[in-house]
């Protein structure tokens, strides 16, 4: 069978994604992100998001398509986020996905964005096979999930997840406590750079024995932000310069010890010596760092694809819907919707039935 040609589209939060994938061969990632029009509001306006969406398609489209010279009568499939991610965004990819399957007579298939992020491995240029079971750890602003991969097209466990804000969401909280720009991941790492990391021991959340025993792969980040808050609140009232740069090296430490103890307790747990990143986090050099030695001091190998692909793209969503169309599922029907709250264990939503025997 030949390969596959799949366009992707990813509209769930605030980048237009489009990819165009072979098989596993990335042809195009073309993002268009609307990430200015909402750093004046100091975070993700869902309602300028889908306008954002609006606007960029076609042209993110037709940039795709030319960069990896095909036309629209050539692709094979059509594929796009389902869920989760922000309802009236989701809408804007939905239905440009199912206009284009319709007009095209294109097989489509409607995918699950958090297990896209773990397809973003197989389409990294120069990358080995990745190898199941394995342990993923995702962590954007919407979401910090933890997830036994035993096989990507089939079977995919939620380990854990955030219980209050997801670790980007604190990101960008903290910063703005310390009046640092949004998006406040890039601004915390650039303003961690010169601070002690051991300066303040902020709270680790749900890492205590007693928390373990019910939420050991859990997160939590509210108490980390709030135990922030009081810190400044607390320089301020005294009448005390806040040191930013130490503020944001020791909450940076607590939110990567927590996300790296958990993933790798997964890890030992499930016996899986390996561990995949993904999502817009990932970029944050000291997670990257500590995952990678500390993984290595435990015999786990880390598999972190490109940080163009560990953001939001249509690459990751084209190159899920590539595998399951080699693994032999059928396209999805017209017949879903938006989904802002799909579980991760729905890989591809609304698959055909095959007909029965008459």
């Amino acid at each position: 069978m030949t390969e596959p040609l799949v366009l992707g589209i990813e509209t769930s939060c605030d980048e237009t994604g489009i990819g165009i994938v072979r098989g596993r061969t990335l042809l195009s990632n073309t993002i268009a992100s609307s990430m200015d029009e909402h750093a004046r509001y100091g975070g993700v306006v869902p309602e300028v998001a889908a306008r954002a969406h609006l606007e960029a398609l076609q042209p993110a489209i037709e940039a795709a398509l030319a960069e990896a010279s095909v036309t629209l009568d050539d692709l094979d499939a059509i594929a796009v986020t389902s869920g989760p991610g922000l309802a009236g965004a989701l809408m804007v990819g939905v239905g440009a996905a199912k206009g284009l399957a319709v007009s095209l007579d294109k097989p489509l298939y409607a995918v699950n964005h958090l297990v896209g992020h773990i397809a973003a491995d197989i389409v990294t240029p120069d990358s080995e096979p990745l190898e199941y079971p394995t342990i993923a750890l995702l962590v954007s602003g919407g979401h910090t999930s933890l997830l036994h991969v035993k096989d990507l097209t089939s079977d995919v466990e939620l380990l854990g997840e955030t219980i209050d804000d997801a670790a980007g969401e604190a990101f960008d909280k903290v910063a703005r406590l310390l009046s640092l720009p949004y998006p406040g991941g890039p601004e915390i790492d650039r303003a961690a750079a010169g601070g002690d990391p051991k300066a303040i021991r902020f709270p680790r959340g749900l890492s205590k024995p007693q928390d373990m025993a019910k939420h050991r792969y859990d997160f939590s980040f509210s108490g980390l932000k709030t135990a922030v808050a009081r810190w400044v609140e607390r320089c301020e009232t005294e009448g005390d310069p806040i040191p930013v740069a130490d503020v944001a090296a020791s909450f940076r430490e607590a939110v990567v010890d927590v996300l790296v103890t958990k993933a790798l307790a997964a890890c030992a747990d499930r016996g899986v010596p390996r561990l995949l990143l993904g999502g817009g986090v990932i970029a944050n050099r000291r997670l990257r760092e500590a995952a990678l030695d500390r993984a290595a001091a435990t015999g786990v190998t880390v598999r972190i694809p490109p940080l163009s692909l560990c953001t939001d793209n249509g690459a990751m969503i084209a190159a899920l819907a590539a595998d399951l169309i080699a693994s032999g599922r059928r396209p999805s029907t017209l017949a879903f919707g938006a989904d802002s709250t799909l579980p991760v264990t729905e890989i591809q939503v609304a698959e055909q039935q095959p007909e029965a025997a008459g």
